[in-house]
């Protein structure tokens, strides 16, 4: 898997709300139906460019797997927030790019539409935006998800609330490591195929667990829908010993790629550690 890993800092005294992922993404949903939309009547339904539309695969496509994940950091104080491309989604990056400039230095975020001037832009770690203009970055090449090391005792944290359906139901006080791996599976099934899976193809192997888990309410505003929606799930930290290779393997891509559902909104993101 081919990916681009885009940074954003904002430098601002203004404070964003506990959980900036739905507004961001928002936010740029309008940006960049705005500066990829070629169709006259600017609707959606029935366009004759729905195909090769960056914005509809983004936004509007149904029960497909989004090739993008915004990564953002609860209650921190900061507009800050990262975003990740995947593979042919890659291709969009200059219109990315310019949505997430007209976001913050047009049309602004919060209810109070603040803009900012002093804002940078990484991609994949190199600085690429002066705060006024785009450098060069065609020589920037994308990254590719490989493991380059293995250790079997880690510590998962789960850092913004993970959401897990099983049995039709979204798991509340316990999760369990099989759980996680399959739903990184599900995804990576999904993406390379575009087929579904609903079992691991292997049984995973460990020794030793330790939990400390939580669950996390969390309410988001759909100006779409017009309603409050909730986005509680689990956070908190799971440590493993004597964990195989492939679990391990699924763990790290987990990492760029998300768990559970929303991780176009920077739910389901989790970090791995070595012990």
């Amino acid at each position: 898997m081919n990916y681009h890993h885009i940074e954003v800092k904002v430098n601002t005294t203004h404070k964003p709300s506990y959980f900036t992922g739905s507004m961001i993404r928002g936010a740029m949903g309008y940006a960049l139906k705005k500066v990829t939309c070629i169709n006259p009547s600017y609707n959606c339904e029935g366009c004759f460019a729905q195909n090769s539309c960056l914005y509809y695969k983004f936004y509007e496509q149904k029960n497909s797997f989004h090739k993008y994940r915004f990564d953002i950091v609860l209650g921190s104080g900061r507009f800050d927030f990262g975003l990740y491309l995947f593979d042919d989604a890659c291709e969009g990056l200059p219109y990315v790019l310019s949505a997430l400039e007209m976001v913050l230095t047009q049309n602004g975020l919060t209810k109070n539409n603040y803009t900012f001037n002093d804002i940078e832009f990484f991609l994949n770690g190199h600085a690429i935006y002066d705060g006024t203009t785009f450098r060069r970055f065609d020589f920037i090449e994308q990254k590719t998800f490989k493991l380059d090391s293995f250790c079997p005792n880690i510590k998962i944290k789960l850092l913004t609330p993970l959401r897990i359906k099983k049995n039709n139901r979204f798991l509340r006080d316990d999760i369990d490591l099989e759980d996680i791996l399959r739903s990184i599976y599900q995804k990576a099934q999904e993406f390379n195929s575009g087929e579904k899976a609903f079992k691991l193809d292997y049984t995973p192997s460990y020794a030793t667990v330790v939990k400390a888990l939580s669950y996390k309410s969390l309410i988001r505003n759909s100006n779409r829908q017009k309603q409050r929606m909730k986005m509680d799930g689990i956070v908190g930290e799971l440590a493993f010993m004597g964990l195989d290779e492939r679990s391990y393997e699924l763990l790290k891509l987990g990492e760029i790629i998300g768990v559970g559902k929303q991780t176009v909104m920077g739910l389901g993101r989790i970090e791995v550690i070595d012990l």
